[in-house]
């Protein structure tokens, strides 16, 4: 087994857990690999554990089973960028706060290994959704897509923005608001639902259309098909404006306009048995806590 570890904001009270990881993956005979700036830090406080490295350019390819981000949910958006199209399949242990993506408690860590070499899970497509290259935001390179979600938001105002939309170039409405979000099924725990839109099953083929504190009063979260061509002109009192795929931010001139698609390929995410989606509701949401459940 072949297997790449991520890690952003590294905790020295997780050395812990890492080492658990390590101990299984070892057990199992696992080849492992860290992203340099993370196995620098873990090399300094284990340096008894041998690995491989990879950056975001090099390092990484298809032969690798599994990618495990360690860190919050944060940390596992970042994870994306590094592996790309690759197909490699991603799992999260959660050290942050709420943990939506990365589900796997870190005191569950030792499970990410015996349940993944017991196949007790199953691998889920994910959708992304990107900014066409056509739109010139060469800001982001290659790394033009999102998983949870590209957002288009005011920058240095309190004023609103006005947000034309188009959906396969069929005029939808202008969105008077602090910005409008476009997120996937998996985004839709995100930012999305904190504005007031809908949880949309990960498997679903689906995106949302969801305003960012609107002043058209009537304006509500849309749920479209995920082929729909999306098209935003952002206007306002400032010159230029934020457009952000999930962490990473870049400006837009005033009136420009973007494209916004879903992505070619698909992000391959494990879930395991032990922690499904509806589980991570319940949990997250705290579904269920109501006595009369």
């Amino acid at each position: 087994m072949k297997v790449a570890i991520y890690g952003y904001a590294f905790q020295e009270g997780d050395m812990v857990y890492i080492k658990e990881l390590f101990e299984e993956l070892q057990g199992v005979g696992a080849s492992v690999f860290l992203e340099e700036s993370f196995g620098a830090q873990v090399s300094r406080s284990v340096p008894e554990y041998e690995f491989g490295k990879f950056s975001q350019n090099s390092g990484l390819d298809s032969s690798f089973d599994m990618f495990v981000s360690f860190g919050g949910d944060g940390t596992m958006l970042r994870a994306v960028t590094y592996v790309q199209d690759l197909g490699i399949p991603i799992v999260g242990v959660n050290t942050g706060r709420l943990g939506f993506l990365s589900t796997f408690k870190k005191e569950d860590v030792r499970k990410v290994v015996t349940e993944f070499s017991a196949g007790h899970y199953t691998v889920e497509e994910r959708t992304l959704v990107e900014v066409d290259t056509d739109s010139g935001l060469s800001q982001f390179g290659n790394l033009n897509f999102a998983l949870n979600e590209i957002t288009v938001s005011r920058k240095d105002t309190t004023s609103m923005i006005t947000v034309e939309t188009w959906l396969d170039d069929e005029y939808l409405t202008s969105y008077w608001a602090d910005g409008l979000i476009v997120s996937t099924p998996t985004g839709s725990t995100g930012y999305s639902l904190s504005c007031g839109g809908p949880v949309i099953a990960p498997s679903a083929k689906s995106l949302v259309l969801t305003p960012i504190a609107p002043h058209n009063l009537n304006a509500r979260p849309l749920v479209i098909a995920d082929d729909t061509q999306i098209r935003l002109k952002v206007s306002g009192r400032e010159k230029t404006h934020l457009v952000s795929l999930d962490s990473r931010i870049a400006d837009i001139p005033n009136g420009k306009e973007i494209r916004i698609k879903k992505s070619d390929f698909t992000v391959k995410m494990i879930e395991y048995k032990s922690e499904s989606f509806l589980k991570t509701l319940r949990n997250k949401l705290l579904w269920g806590e109501d006595k009369r459940n």
